[in-house]
């Protein structure tokens, strides 16, 4: 991060018209040792505590999309399974913006049939997400509700890929994620433009 925001700065004064990408940090290593991603020292992005702290949202949007769908698949198969859903064969995991070691490999439904069904599950940091991936690659708000609809969740009985749209979750996901697929511009302590 130091070395794009002072190579950005840089280009800059000698004349030349520069803009900086940066990615958004992750809580996870704010708080670890690796620290954020704002820089360091002349060469930083400001507001740096508003962006190494929840910034607009965006990781939010991602870590709520991501769980939406994770409740979905289990409400589904609770009530009925009608895709036939191998409870065994979920490949989704939830996702949290933070390295919690202890969640990654966990037992959910514990606690009787009011509470669904028992089954082994996980959670990944939200960085590493199969949505996140998706948000950095979508071209607009369409493209994104497709590419989301193309992700498999799991497996059924016979072994067949299940998707977000055979569960219909694409549209609740991409409007969770209308403003987080817009860019964030900020900028550099000498004024040089910065995407987030």
């Amino acid at each position: 991060s130091t070395t794009t925001i002072g190579l950005g700065q840089a280009l800059e004064k000698i004349g030349r018209s520069a803009a900086v990408a940066l990615r958004e940090p992750s809580l996870g290593p704010v708080f670890g040792m690796k620290g954020g991603a704002a820089g360091g020292g002349y060469a930083q992005v400001v507001p740096m505590e508003d962006i190494n702290l929840h910034f607009t949202g965006d990781f939010h949007a991602i870590t709520t999309a991501n769980n939406l769908l994770a409740a979905a698949i289990d409400n589904h198969i609770n009530f009925g399974n009608a895709l036939q859903i191998d409870p065994r064969q979920i490949v989704w995991k939830r996702v949290l913006d933070m390295n919690d070691r202890a969640l990654r490999q966990i037992v959910v439904g514990l606690g009787g049939k009011a509470n669904g069904f028992t089954r082994e599950d996980g959670f990944m940091i939200t960085v590493a997400s199969e949505i996140m991936a998706i948000l950095c690659l979508a071209s607009g708000l369409s493209d994104l509700k497709a590419r989301l609809g193309r992700i498999i969740i799991g497996y059924n009985f016979n072994n067949q890929p299940v998707t977000v749209a055979e569960l219909k979750m694409q549209g609740a996901m991409t409007l969770l994620l209308k403003d987080a697929i817009k860019p964030n511009l900020v900028q550099t302590l000498e004024n040089t433009p910065a995407f987030i």
